[in-house]
């Protein structure tokens, strides 16, 4: 089968997906995600209608992005969490990487696009396998912590950069997630997007950015 069809379908396939799952399309970037909508919605800030808006904006940025060119973003990754939109992942051409945040704005009930798209060359299976390693280990410290509500959470990561996204309960929460992405092997920085409970979106600061307790 021509490479192209693989990648079309491939792509298609992870849209799919998306509709069962809020958070979490993926390239070569892992997403991973804990339960189904419907659970998911029970636990997130706007409830079941936000789930639903999310979805779509989803859904329909991937559409977006195939219609445009599917080879070229399909490192990309999407996490969206109250029309806030993550993009991270790696192109190769730095018009691809405007391209990809400019259609992300298109859809209705966007409130903010979060540009963490890298210009660079992939990290091939290698550098796949240790993405999914970090995502797989991570996510289980997350729902064997009792303290940490881990449906919350989506995490992202890239060339080893772990990109979290979602809503908090209290500072303590967050403080013990960023904790355990930092104590995770193979990660090399944590980014945190994650808002707090009952924090207006236009309140929030830049990013938490720490390294690795590793390094």
């Amino acid at each position: 089968m021509h490479s192209n069809t693989l990648i079309k379908i491939r792509f298609l396939a992870l849209a799919v997906l998306c509709s069962v799952a809020v958070s979490g399309c993926t390239g070569l970037g892992v997403a991973t995600t804990a339960g189904a909508a419907g659970g998911i919605a029970a636990a997130r800030e706007g409830g079941f209608r936000q789930t639903v808006i999310d979805m779509r904006i989803q859904l329909e940025t991937n559409d977006l992005w195939f219609k445009y060119d599917v080879e070229a973003f399909s490192k990309l990754n999407m996490s969206v969490e109250q029309g806030r939109v993550l993009v991270t992942g790696v192109v190769q051409n730095p018009d691809h990487r405007v391209e990809a945040i400019r259609l992300a704005w298109q859809p209705e009930g966007v409130v903010q696009v979060i540009n963490e798209v890298r210009v660079a060359e992939s990290d091939g299976f290698s550098g796949f396998a240790r993405d999914t390693i970090i995502a797989t280990n991570l996510r289980r410290k997350l729902i064997f912590d009792k303290d940490i509500q881990s449906i919350n959470y989506t995490i992202d990561t890239v060339q080893g950069t772990v990109y979290l996204m979602g809503i908090a309960q209290d500072r303590a929460e967050l403080n013990k997630v960023i904790a355990h992405t930092r104590d995770t092997s193979y990660v090399r920085q944590v980014v945190s997007y994650v808002k707090l409970a009952g924090e207006p979106i236009e309140n929030m600061g830049d990013p938490v950015v720490s390294q690795s307790a590793e390094l």
